[in-house]
């Protein structure tokens, strides 16, 4: 991707949120800001996870995933999972959590929200595959502001390229 390339798509916001995926006792969880709502009714959220990611296959295996909506005053969790140190198989060891209800996904006890999401399809596109699945069980558990990537001191565009943020604007 060319340098304005990268630029323009640094500039589209985004939430950040750790998606979390558990299989066979282990426990893995990444940093993803490539997430949205996709439908109302039903609701349905989409995830984009890099096919070369260890959670890719997590999650297509498990069937399901946990989101976990990083909140300002939890920004260590977006610290943590962006940083060499959660670059290993199972690097929930340090962070507390709880197992979601139906699919025993975990939920972070950091995030102020957390949903449990069952896989409904899936699409390859580029370098990712787009999970979509519907929300099966929620917990509200902090009163925080949702974190942004405007909040961060560099925006992922993609494969190995982070965009450092100017505060000016790029």
């Amino acid at each position: 991707m060319d340098d304005n390339t990268a630029r323009a798509m640094a500039a589209l916001t985004t939430g950040i949120y750790v998606l979390t995926v558990a299989e066979d006792g282990r426990a893995h969880g990444m940093s993803s800001s490539w997430v949205t709502q996709v439908s109302g009714e039903p609701p349905l959220v989409m995830a984009a996870i890099d096919r070369g990611h260890l959670s890719n296959a997590m999650v297509a295996r498990a069937g399901g995933f946990a989101l976990n909506v990083v909140g300002s005053r939890a920004k260590h969790l977006e610290d943590y999972f962006y940083s060499e140190r959660a670059r290993r198989p199972h690097n929930l060891d340090t962070i507390e959590y709880d197992l979601s209800p139906a699919l025993g996904m975990p939920w972070l006890r950091d995030a102020m929200v957390s949903m449990e999401v069952r896989v409904r399809d899936s699409r390859e596109a580029g370098d990712h595959t787009l999970f979509i699945g519907e929300p099966t069980a929620v917990r509200l558990a902090h009163q925080d502001r949702p974190l942004t990537s405007l909040e961060l001191d560099y925006v992922y565009v993609g494969g190995r390229q982070v965009i450092p943020r100017d505060r000016t604007g790029w």
